[in-house]
């Protein structure tokens, strides 16, 4: 049986929106001990391929963790799958707040040694031990306590396009960067201040906040569902948003908008921007935030260099990759030092 993807992203693309089918974006997770993750994801594979799920999913030892697009017509049928896995019933999905039938264009099923890489051992800590979950009402309660301290557990490229107000936004690479150096630089506050964390849809800070109070931390909290269900709460309730920006998201939509205001700039001319994108040029695909003018101007590159190889015959930009090893920079967000106005 055909466990994989036949189909090219273009192609997968076109047979979308052929279809003319809604879909929706949709992302979870759940820690759980997983005894043989190749057969679990092969069993995933197959009965999400027939619903035509696509995605990027890591299986571990420890869990799962998924981000996909299904048919909206094939939700009821994914989700009675996932509520006959034993630890997926009822598990929490974080459907996204803006829609893009384009969002994941193939379904890729990995086994991992972990769902994030944290760089932890989880053998040294007791990692269900975890902080205490708040919804969007508690969380905004906390974080105008003047004893909280606000934590951003993701990545610079991601808390640079939004985050919550008066939020500590560590300059990391990695999550796994982020961790030594948030409890380093708040080691006096472990007994008078209550360590308030958040992220995406809320992974990183399950780990996080039990590694936290392992480390001494003894008020420490976390946003259940991270900041995409904190923005949907928002909506249904009717509170006061304090997210400043888009989220960034793992997805071909890059980011969510949350508020209106743009905190970023184009990292080529300094205007205001919060608009990933990734260099046109196959051999770069650096992430960076360019503004629409920098984009034409730069033929969606990031660099002179990088716009005079895209504007060469394909067959010759071929040639000059043949070879050399070109990591994959989609979702790696290089530091180059062509980028003028990158803080």
């Amino acid at each position: 049986m055909q466990l994989y993807n036949t189909l090219s992203a273009k192609e997968r693309a076109a047979l979308i929106e052929k279809a003319g089918r809604e879909r929706l974006t949709i992302s979870f997770y759940a820690y759980a001990h997983i005894g043989n993750p190749l057969i679990f994801r092969n069993h995933l594979f197959i009965h999400w391929n027939k619903l035509d799920v696509l995605g990027r999913i890591y299986v571990a030892h420890e869990g799962i963790n998924a981000q996909l697009s299904v048919p909206a017509e094939n939700f009821g049928a994914f989700k009675a799958h996932l509520d006959s896995i034993s630890f997926l019933e009822n598990v929490r999905l974080n459907i996204a707040i803006e829609q893009d039938n384009k969002s994941f264009l193939k379904l890729k099923v990995k086994v991992r040694k972990k769902i994030v890489a944290d760089g932890l051992n989880d053998h040294t800590f007791d990692v269900t031990n975890k902080g205490i979950h708040v919804d969007a009402e508690l969380f905004n309660e906390l974080i105008e306590d003047p004893d909280t301290l606000l934590v951003d557990m993701r990545n610079h490229y991601e808390s640079e396009i939004g985050h919550f107000k008066n939020a500590i936004t560590p300059d990391v690479d990695t999550f796994r960067d982020s961790l030594d150096i948030i409890e380093r630089d708040l080691a006096a506050h472990k007994e008078d201040k209550k360590l308030v964390m958040y992220c995406t849809g809320g992974i990183r800070c399950e780990k996080a906040s039990a590694y936290y109070k392992h480390k001494g931390f003894k008020q420490v909290y976390q946003l259940e569902g991270g900041i995409i269900d904190y923005a949907r709460q928002v909506k249904k309730k009717g509170l006061e948003n304090k997210f400043l920006g888009k989220n960034f998201v793992f997805d071909h939509r890059r980011g969510e908008r949350i508020s209106e205001d743009v905190i970023a700039q184009c990292h080529q001319c300094g205007k205001p921007c919060d608009n990933h994108v990734n260099c046109a040029n196959e051999a770069c695909h650096l992430l960076f935030i360019q503004c629409d003018e920098c984009a034409q101007k730069m033929d969606n590159c990031c660099s002179d260099t990088c716009k005079e190889i895209h504007n060469l015959p394909y067959e010759e930009q071929k040639r000059l990759r043949k070879g050399k090893v070109v990591s994959n920079k989609i979702f790696k967000k290089g530091r180059s030092e062509v980028l003028k106005f990158k803080r």
